[in-house]
């Protein structure tokens, strides 16, 4: 949890979005492979295909506050990239996501904690929000927009988390930090083998 505190916008907005990515990662604490990318709510979504998409978006969020926006191809080829980034690819598993997510998420977390949420920037068309032309926009829009972004798929993440075994993610970030049992939490104990245990 971002524990309250009198922080600065920048620290903030840095500390929102990595508790978000915190609970996407531990959605996948004690699952095995298979449950990691099993999809069992009506939707194509996994835990290890939210977690490999929310490493895409942060890689698109190192390039974009590092080098400014840039165009991308809406095009059928950008749509298969956006797609593929919550699906397994050929011998891809669930422990290899989770270790460029860790990588790529130290990587974002800098990069995000070095800006100036003042300063100018452009929001590129997103024509499935009925955004048809380039908008001017501070560096907070994009902050918050990441922090929106990454709580909604730590909500995926907690939903299917739950339709597999039960465990709710908010118990799991608080076994990986070691929290010590209370009249509300219990630890959940992974089984040896399984991811992050």
């Amino acid at each position: 949890m971002y524990a309250p505190a009198q922080d600065n916008e920048i620290t903030g907005l840095a500390n929102y979005i990595d508790q978000q990515l915190d609970a996407i990662r531990a959605a996948a604490f004690g699952l095995t492979e298979e449950q990691a990318w099993a999809t069992p709510c009506r939707s194509a979504l996994s835990v290890a295909g939210i977690i490999k998409h929310a490493e895409y978006g942060m890689r698109g969020g190192v390039n974009r506050l590092t080098s400014g926006p840039s165009d991308y191809a809406l095009d059928e080829a950008g749509f298969a990239a956006y797609l593929g980034s919550f699906t397994a690819a050929d011998g891809e598993s669930a422990s290899g996501v989770i270790a460029r997510f860790d990588a790529t998420r130290a990587e974002y977390l800098d990069v995000v904690r070095s800006v100036d949420p003042n300063a100018d920037s452009v929001e590129p068309p997103a024509p499935w929000d009925g955004v048809f032309d380039a908008r001017p926009i501070k560096v907070r829009y994009y902050l918050a927009h990441q922090v929106e972004e990454y709580a909604r798929h730590a909500g995926h993440a907690d939903i299917i988390r739950e339709q597999i075994d039960g465990q709710p993610v908010p118990g799991l970030v608080l076994s990986l930090a070691g929290a010590p049992a209370n009249d509300f939490f219990a630890p959940f104990h992974a089984a040896p083998g399984t991811l992050l245990s």
